[in-house]
């Protein structure tokens, strides 16, 4: 298949092509409530459907992947994410509606899934990609940058029912990538091995997207999702309740843990004395951005307007990672700056000399906050900042480090 999924028409660029259908797809499974032998010969005969119950790990799901994007598949454990993949993948069959696909698929769903525990490392490699559709001259050419990027070295010999967690997934995911995959599917298998082979992995399935490649990747990490991916579709019971923007998946997945549905917007608006309208981003020359570089300066330019005068007033942000973990937070009170009396529209801005996080998309918040007049409110998720870097350090925090021996 050719990669390139676009292509000059005259007026414009044509669409990309669908790589993936699905129609009113359901996946049913048959529960048995007598799960002991003793239970089943106790009820055999008798009103054996009372004993028996259907579960729905997918249910009438329609979607359409486009060639060349990457979708997330996001949801709460048990909300049929791994299921639906399978279903795209041909691992398993729907109960109900139609799967169309076309192009060579390389599937990474289970642990090590196609390896033979007593044969060795080389020997599985061999078969595993047969299984993903390699010929053995195709292989022998690709075998050695295999080994190379699993990092699996002199244990390739090794039966793999001696490899630990973090090898086997390392060698499966070489092969997988080094299949030439029309269609990359992905399940949690990211979130093995160390920081560094994560970084690799992400570093390839980029290289993909570049390529015009297709990824489905299924994660439990809105921080991969976030980096990875160009589209999020959240599960909750077997069903779809949100298909969109990462952005705004992230925000249903997490009403879905917090058991509300995944389009409710915020509640109805409150009235308050003062208000945060707005978050801008800007760089040294006050310019809008959103993308800086590791040690660029950047300005948080918060907009906030109040109903009426008050007096003494405080202003703070926060920064998180798309997974809401807090990476840098402040105030004017900690940081000792007393704001002149508000009376209506004003903004104020906060400036970072350099910014000192890791590469990635980092959420901005910000709150405003009334002290003579008691009153608060904020934005959450107010703005996105991609941060660009080197590989040189990993998390969510950067430096410059030297490295000096000492005999």
């Amino acid at each position: 298949m050719r990669h390139d999924t676009t292509a000059d028409a005259g007026d414009g660029v044509q669409p990309r092509p669908d790589i993936v259908r699905l129609a009113g797809v359901t996946k049913r499974f048959r529960v048995r409530k007598d799960n002991s032998l003793k239970d089943r010969i106790v009820h055999l005969g008798r009103l054996g459907k009372a004993y028996r119950q259907d579960f729905y790990a997918v249910k009438e799901v329609s979607l359409t992947i486009e060639a060349g994007t990457t979708v997330g598949l996001m949801g709460a454990n048990g909300s049929g994410k791994s299921t639906l993949l399978k279903l795209i993948g041909g691992i398993v069959t729907p109960s109900e509606g139609t799967i169309e696909r076309r192009g060579r698929m390389a599937a990474l769903l289970e642990l090590g899934a196609g390896f033979h525990p007593d044969l060795s490392g080389r020997e599985n490699v061999y078969l595993n990609a047969a299984i993903l559709g390699l010929s053995r001259v195709e292989v022998d050419e690709r075998f050695d940058d295999i080994v190379e990027f699993s990092g699996i070295g002199e244990f390739i010999d090794t039966a793999v029912k001696f490899y630990s967690s973090g090898m086997y997934v390392r060698l499966a995911f070489a092969v997988a990538v080094h299949t030439d995959p029309d269609i990359l599917l992905v399940d949690e298998v990211l979130a093995v091995g160390d920081e560094a082979f994560q970084r690799k992995c992400m570093d390839r399935i980029n290289q993909f997207r570049e390529e015009g490649r297709t990824i489905v990747l299924v994660s439990h990490s809105a921080q991969q999702v976030a980096e990875l991916c160009d589209r999020g579709v959240v599960l909750s019971d077997g069903q779809v309740v949100f298909d969109g923007g990462t952005r705004d998946a992230i925000t249903a997945l997490r009403n879905v843990l917090e058991g509300r549905r995944a389009d409710q917007g915020p509640a109805a608006e409150t009235i308050h004395p003062i208000q945060v309208k707005s978050v801008e981003l800007l760089d040294a020359d006050g310019r809008s951005k959103t993308e800086v570089r590791e040690g660029d300066p950047l300005t948080i330019r918060v907009n906030v307007d109040s109903l009426r005068p008050i007096e003494r007033w405080e202003i703070g942000f926060s920064m998180d990672t798309p997974l809401g973990q807090m990476v840098l937070a402040s105030n004017t009170e900690v940081l000792g700056v007393t704001l002149a009396p508000i009376s209506g529209p004003t903004s104020v801005e906060l400036t970072l000399d350099a910014v000192h996080f890791g590469p990635g998309q980092y959420y901005v918040n910000a709150n405003a906050a009334g002290v003579s007049e008691p009153s608060s409110h904020g934005l959450m998720q107010a703005a996105m900042l991609t941060v660009l870097g080197d590989d040189s350090t990993m998390g969510t925090v950067s430096a410059r480090i030297r490295v000096a021996e000492r005999n």
